[in-house]
This record gives C-alpha cells, sequence and structure tokens, in this order.
C-alpha cells in the first residue's frame, strides 16, 4: 500500500448523475459501497445491476464496477471511482442459497441480513424480540464466508448482530452506524457489538445520516470527529471507516420504499418522525463527496496522526476489501 492515501466510502445510496460521479472525482473519492437493493427480489436486482451497466458505459471516465481490493488501486491510477455492489437486505436471495454464489459472481460484495426488520436470516434493529440468527442464517452465513460475500449487519439488532459474529468464519462489518454511547439510535451499535468487531477483525463504518448523529443535522464536525476518536479507544484505529448513508439527491417518497418496502400499507416513519417522513437536512459540513476533506482535517484537528486519519478515511476499508472479498 505504500504511502498512498485512499478514499473510501462505505456506504451511499444517492440518485445517481454524471453530476455526482463528477464530485466523487473532485472529493478524491477512490471507492464507494452503493446500494443497489433495498426490497428487491432477484430480478428486481438484476434489472439494477442492468441500470449500473449503463452508468459504467455511460460514464467510463469517471466510473467503473469494483470487485477487490486492487480495483481501488486502479481507480487511484485512473483517476476514476469504483463502485462496489452491497445490499441491505438479503431479499436478493430470495429463499434460495444458491443465489449468494451467483448474486457475488454478480459483482454484490456486501449483504445485510436485516434490514429493519426480521428477515429469513435474523431479526432487525425494530423488531421487539431479537430471536438472533435463524436455521437459515447460519447456512446462508456459511456460504457468504465461502464465496466472499460479507456479511454486514448494520440494520440488526443486538442479539443477531453478537451471533453473527460468532457464526461466521470470517469478520462481519458493519458499514454505516455509530456508537450508541454517542448517540442511543436504535441502529447505533453497543459496547460489546464496538469490541466483538475489533476482536473478530471486523469493521465499523461511521455515518452521517442526521438520524444517526448527535444533535441530528446540526451535529458538529468537531463532535462527528471526537465520537470517532472515542470509538478507537475502544476498537483501536485498524478497525474503523467510513460509512456516510449520503442520499444525496434522492426524493422523499425514496424514504418509503426504504422504510416500507411492500412489507405494509402504511407510513414507517422508521428513524425519523410523522413530521419528518423524507429525508433530514445533512450538517453543513457534510453535503457531498467534495466534502470528505473537511472529515480528513476535523480528524487532524481532534489529534489523530496523517497515518492514523489515513487509515480512517480509506486505508483500513481497503485492507479488508483485499482480505474479504474473494474465496477463502
Amino acid at each position: 500500500m505504500g504511502d498512498t492515501h485512499y478514499r473510501i466510502d462505505a456506504l451511499q445510496y444517492a440518485n445517481w448523475s454524471e453530476k455526482i460521479f463528477r464530485q466523487m472525482r473532485e472529493g478524491g473519492v477512490d471507492a464507494v459501497h452503493v446500494t443497489i437493493a433495498y426490497h428487491e427480489n432477484f430480478r428486481e436486482t438484476v434489472a439494477n445491476i442492468e441500470q449500473w451497466n449503463s452508468l459504467f458505459e455511460r460514464f467510463a471516465e469517471l466510473i467503473f464496477q469494483g470487485k477487490t481490493g486492487d480495483d481501488v488501486r486502479l481507480a487511484r491510477k485512473s483517476g476514476r471511482t469504483a463502485i462496489f455492489y452491497g445490499f441491505q437486505n438479503p431479499s436478493p436471495m430470495e429463499d434460495d442459497i444458491r443465489l449468494v454464489e451467483i448474486l457475488h459472481t454478480l459483482g454484490a460484495r456486501f449483504m445485510q441480513l436485516t434490514y429493519n426488520n426480521q428477515s429469513l436470516l435474523g431479526s432487525g434493529c425494530y423488531e421487539t424480540n431479537d430471536t438472533g440468527i435463524t436455521r437459515m442464517g447460519r447456512e446462508v452465513i456459511e456460504e457468504m464466508n465461502r464465496v466472499g460475500l460479507v456479511v454486514d449487519m448494520s440494520h440488526s439488532a443486538e442479539r443477531s448482530t453478537l451471533e453473527a459474529m460468532e457464526i461466521s468464519s470470517r469478520p462481519i462489518v458493519i458499514t454505516h452506524a455509530n456508537p450508541g454511547f454517542w448517540e442511543p439510535a436504535l441502529r447505533n451499535k453497543s459496547q460489546a457489538v464496538l469490541e466483538g468487531l475489533a476482536q473478530t477483525g471486523g469493521m465499523l463504518g461511521f455515518s452521517l445520516y442526521p438520524h444517526h448523529l448527535k444533535d441530528k443535522g446540526d451535529c458538529s464536525l468537531e463532535s462527528f470527529c471526537e465520537m470517532i476518536a472515542r470509538t478507537a479507544e475502544i476498537m483501536g484505529v485498524d478497525h474503523i471507516g467510513l460509512g456516510s448513508d449520503l442520499c444525496q439527491d434522492q426524493p422523499d417518497s425514496v424514504v418509503k420504499w426504504m422504510r416500507a418496502g411492500r412489507w405494509t400499507k402504511k407510513i414507517d416513519y422508521g428513524e425519523g418522525s410523522a413530521n419528518n417522513a423524507g429525508f433530514p437536512p445533512m450538517p453543513g459540513w457534510f453535503k457531498d463527496n467534495r466534502d470528505f476533506n473537511n472529515i480528513e482535517q476535523g480528524l487532524l484537528d481532534v489529534g489523530f496522526n496523517a497515518e492514523d486519519t489515513a487509515k480512517v478515511m480509506g486505508n483500513n476499508w481497503l485492507g479488508f476489501f483485499d482480505h474479504n472479498f474473494g474465496p477463502v
């Protein structure tokens, strides 16, 4: 890796456009893990991949599909951004464990075992009863480990998350959430989860989605970076990175799909409220991909040295990609 400082965002779900891809380049973003499914079944997910193929063809000078850590290096060398696919729900594999390998072959590199609800694999963080990882979940984790599809527990409940760490023979991740000690949102994670991630070689990506932030959209850069510093004391600096959860330029109607999918006929306010069923305003210091510089400077300002700042900004994720995106 040498002295190169990579910049990787482990979760975005933007309304993709040339404008955003150019902002990625302006922000020096080498790689982004993008959500390509929330509640889609297999065929609908393939349709989303078709759309991405069209974007790769149309904007080949800006973006390309990433599948390995070396693709991040290629992105840096060629002045482009590598796009890695992930799912916020296991719905693309439906109830067929053999689709796990096929989805990995198509380029999927992360799959959440649950969104906010119970799935066939485990319990989501909004369920009253967290029943842990299911019989099918155990089998699917084993298959994900075999092919190199990373287990993501960002929206999962506590017991399910801890059990996933135990069952998985390879490190798991939380691509986009924050520590509960800093902001007690349902999706933010306990000290036990943070410690478990570190002990098992996993990664936590810090989220900038306002519902996960102290003071929401009014969260200060200093507060956010102090949270990262405190988490580094718990987990060690080698197990943390960024997963902004940036939903740039999305219409509020997309929130309904994210939260409600097809499982309810009602509005699921989730992390919002009846007064805020849409996207909350982002902090002023992080509006889009050009603002990663602000975070880098904020980390230096709260006491991170240059090497550790580079780890948080992307080098840790690159090391994780190198070891976990292919077969054992």
